[in-house]
């Protein structure tokens, strides 16, 4: 799968990709006790919608908004008020659009700041207060190494705050409390910290080199979900803790890539994305932090789409 930019460059990533956070459990940001988002995607185009669904209780997903433009491939941070989407591709090619919609009330997102630089395909992370996109796909750059912040408690600007190890899209994004991670594509696992401004480290490899898989973050580990190739079922997870490898703990009950990833303090979410034969799918799947095990499909999405953001409250 890929996503065509005017220009004739190619987006070849998925969503996320993102999850992002990093306060507290109770807090919001890379764990939720409410609710879990997936907004942008494609359908048979690009979309703007803002789906959500419950995480006290099994089930499908309504529409609660729209974003300010039809996008996919954006990048998905949450503070513990509001749901941020940043960058993309809309139909005129990457996007440095930061946009926010209020988790209080269901509504349209608005405008707030822009990225560095345009990128689509990056993957999400959020701290307590600020949020980050990590790696992308510029026009005429191909994969990109930038790290962007934004704060939280303004709307402003994203700034330029340190580098990836390698350039990379259609990664996976993860918080602990500490720090930012992104895994995949090509095996690795990377670091950066949100105490100060910095350029990533690498800190273990995951056990299958997955593309475009959603990231779910514990508060304990972090997680990467499907794959774009011949096995796309399983899911891996790596310790916050200590640095280390991933390990296969699971299975999804629908292979598939380009999935957008939510975490509640007690689950991880994979909704939507593509499954063989370039079918998109629509299915919520949940999976628990406690135990290793399998995830169950507790839900549809409002329509059958790839590309979309993540974020939870």
């Amino acid at each position: 799968m890929a996503i065509t930019i005017t220009g004739g460059a190619t987006l070849t990533g998925g969503a996320n990709m993102g999850t992002g956070g990093s306060p507290t459990p109770s807090g919001g940001g890379f764990q939720g006790s409410n609710y879990g988002y997936a907004s942008g995607g494609y359908l048979t185009n690009r979309v703007s919608t803002i789906d959500k669904f419950s995480f006290t209780s099994d089930g499908n997903a309504s529409d609660v908004g729209d974003l300010t433009e039809v996008i996919t491939g954006a990048a998905g941070q949450s503070s513990t008020v509001s749901g941020y989407r940043s960058g993309g591709a809309n139909p005129s090619g990457p996007d440095s659009t930061i946009d926010k919609f209020s988790f209080s009330t269901d509504g349209n997102a608005t405008s707030v700041g822009s990225l560095s630089v345009s990128r689509g395909n990056g993957s999400g992370q959020s701290s307590t207060v600020n949020g980050y996109t990590s790696g992308g796909q510029q026009v005429g750059v191909g994969s990109s190494y930038i790290i962007d912040k934004f704060p939280f408690s303004t709307d402003a600007d994203a700034t330029d705050v340190g580098d990836l190890v390698q350039r990379r899209q259609s990664a996976a994004g993860h918080s602990s409390s500490d720090n930012g991670y992104v895994s995949s594509p090509i095996f690795a696992i990377e670091k950066f910290t949100f105490a100060s401004d910095s350029n990533a480290t690498y800190v273990g490899d995951l056990e299958r080199d997955r593309s475009a898989p959603a990231g779910q973050s514990s508060s304990s580990s972090g997680y990467t979900s499907g794959n774009a190739g011949t096995s796309n079922l399983g899911f891996e997870k790596f310790s916050f803790i200590s640095d280390g490898n991933g390990t296969d703990v699971g299975d999804l009950t629908v292979d598939r890539s380009y999935c957008s990833g939510t975490s509640s303090t007690d689950s991880g979410y994979t909704s939507g994305g593509t499954a063989a034969g370039n079918a998109k799918v629509n299915v919520i799947d949940k999976f628990p932090f406690a135990s290793d095990d399998n995830a169950t499909d507790v839900g549809d999405l409002t329509g059958d789409r790839y590309g979309a953001a993540g974020q939870q409250y």
